[in-house]
């Protein structure tokens, strides 16, 4: 059994959600670069060109790559042979965005009572927090600032199985459609596919954290995704909703056993500001 303390958790938390905001990832910023050689419209070269030099003033300036440093979803992979001493993982993981939030001057979004008096909670927490027990004596913990920009066109579809890859395809298609330049593209999609209502919604969001444009290491998923992203390339919204070819720079899917009766797809929109950070303790 190997310890790890609760303090390490609240440092390491801090410090990914500031970087997060502040440092857009390299694979999203190669991926932005070989848009910019595609786009065929002189608008849409145009703004990518201003979000790349966006997120190199951002990273220079060490200032949020975008006003809305985003509800604090963190990711845990916790070791089976893991063990947390000096406090609690959810405290320690909600005191870390507090931390990251006040000691970066990010912008606190967070609000309790979301059906009625919408009360800003003043330090962004608590945090969504997503565990997974995995083996080894290890923690794996990825911070994701998920602005509501994306996060408001978010679909789930239960279809019929009979639909099957063409049904996907045309949710997928019209849900990107539908939200034009409200997510601010170009997107990275993620799409959830099988389990049930709530496992496809996971899928669909952690798909986001792969690395941008990697396929899925399943021969048949990946083409699945290559004409998804063929078809919301075709939709002409383009960057920033300009019009233009590239209003996706990648289609992610993740894939889980379904029902035999059910057909469950979700979509998850991450926006050209694609922050996520993770350190292994």
């Amino acid at each position: 059994m190997r310890e790890i303390s609760a303090g390490a958790v609240t440092g390491t938390v801090a410090r990914l959600f500031q970087e997060a905001n502040f440092e857009l990832a390299e694979d999203v910023k190669a991926a932005l670069r070989a848009a910019l050689e595609r786009e065929e419209s002189a608008e849409g070269r145009e703004v990518i060109t201003r979000i790349l030099e966006n997120a190199e003033a951002a990273a220079r300036e060490a200032v949020p790559l975008c006003q809305d440093c985003g509800l604090a979803v963190v990711f845990l992979e916790v070791g089976q042979e893991a063990h947390i001493v000096g406090g609690d993982i959810t405290a320690a993981v909600n005191e870390g965005v507090r931390q990251a939030y006040r000691e970066g001057y990010l912008r606190k979004s967070a609000v309790r009572r979301p059906y009625s008096a919408r009360e800003n909670t003043g330090d962004n927490a608590p945090a969504v927090v997503h565990t997974e027990i995995v083996p080894g004596d290890r923690i794996k913990i990825t911070a994701m600032p998920k602005g509501a920009g994306a996060e408001n066109m978010t679909r789930l579809a239960m279809l019929t199985p009979a639909r099957g890859r063409r049904g996907i395809i045309d949710f997928v298609a019209e849900t990107v459609d539908r939200a034009g330049s409200n997510p601010c593209p170009p997107l990275i999609v993620g799409v959830g596919i099988g389990g049930t209502a709530e496992k496809t919604m996971l899928l669909s969001k952690k798909a986001l954290l792969r690395p941008v444009g990697e396929p899925n290491s399943d021969a048949e998923a990946a083409g699945l995704e290559g004409e998804i992203l063929e078809t919301v390339n075709n939709l002409g919204i383009g960057p920033m909703g300009y019009g233009g070819r590239i209003t996706a720079l990648a289609v992610h899917a993740e894939v889980f056993p379904s029902h035999i009766g059910s057909l469950p797809v979700a979509v998850n929109l991450q926006c050209h500001c694609a922050r996520h950070k993770s350190q292994v303790l």
